[in-house]
């Protein structure tokens, strides 16, 4: 009898540990893993065994595992950034957004916040979507590199996160020039030069602001405010002279006042519109 009820519960135990068996296989493949106490060593060599593996998904469970089971170790602090970075690199990007706040949130004042910071700006950057898109996102990843140059300044990651805003200034310019297209295409000049307004008084220094300016040049005479139209030629005139908008406003402007002509200036090629930025490479989180 008692050998019988051995044989019994080793099959109960097994009907048990079948369906856990399963959910940690599945894992990988977007599942939550499996409850399996651990001590914090073991677990933490495990998800960095599957970080050096490549499967960055079931590394960042097993960080998170770090974090629930061990809560007031001090690799759940270090675990908490390594499951940001490799939800980062499965591009689960919202989830990164997710872990990396929440460090955040409860260690503020931590040397790593500002990698942390970096972490939540570099996951919206890699969602910016192409000028034709909704830009919701690349106005988030433009106030996360913001707040992150605000906070820390002097870092590394402020470096980077300087020269990442000038390739989403210059996209979103190009999301209102698409704008401003679209609307002087359709005959609606003065909403056309709203947009064009915009990129010249909030994004002059990109790649867009000579053909905003030509664009308004167009707009102004259809409204017919000639006098606006020569202001927005003259700064054409004096910030981009060799440029093919200034060219093409020159003409414009000589076809309305054949007086004020000038010898048009010869053209030198312009950059076309910035698309999505290209993915970008991150570093992993410093060493602790």
């Amino acid at each position: 009898m008692p050998k019988l009820t051995r044989s019994v519960a080793l099959l109960v135990g097994c009907a048990l540990v079948l369906p856990l068996a399963a959910c940690a296989h599945g894992g990988k493949h977007g599942g939550d893993t499996a409850y399996v106490a651990r001590d914090v060593n073991t677990l933490y060599a495990a998800a960095k065994g599957m970080m050096d593996k490549g499967d960055y998904l079931m590394a960042a469970k097993l960080f998170d595992e770090v974090e629930r089971q061990h809560p007031y170790s001090v690799w759940a602090r270090r675990a908490q950034v390594m499951s940001a970075f490799n939800y980062y690199l499965a591009e689960k990007y919202s989830d990164s957004i997710s872990s990396a706040q929440r460090f955040l949130t409860i260690h503020p004042g931590n040397s790593e916040a500002p990698y942390a910071h970096y972490l939540v700006a570099m996951s919206y950057y890699q969602q910016i979507e192409d000028v034709n898109r909704d830009q919701a996102t690349t106005a988030q990843a433009l106030n996360a590199f913001n707040e992150l140059i605000r906070l820390y300044p002097d870092t590394r990651y402020a470096s980077d996160a300087r020269l990442k805003l000038d390739l989403i200034q210059d996209h979103l310019a190009g999301k209102e020039m698409e704008v401003g297209r679209f609307y002087e295409r359709s005959g609606e000049w003065l909403a056309a030069s709203l947009r064009f307004r915009k990129v010249v008084d909030q994004y002059q220094t990109t790649s867009h602001a000579p053909e905003a300016l030509e664009r308004l040049v167009e707009c102004y005479l259809a409204l017919g405010i000639p006098d606006e139209a020569d202001k927005a030629a003259a700064v054409l005139g004096r910030n981009y002279n060799g440029t093919y908008w200034y060219k093409q406003a020159y003409m414009l402007i000589a076809r309305k006042t054949p007086r004020g002509a000038r010898q048009a200036i010869a053209p030198t090629p312009v950059q076309t519109p910035a698309q999505a930025p290209t993915p970008a490479a991150m570093p992993a989180p410093p060493q602790s």
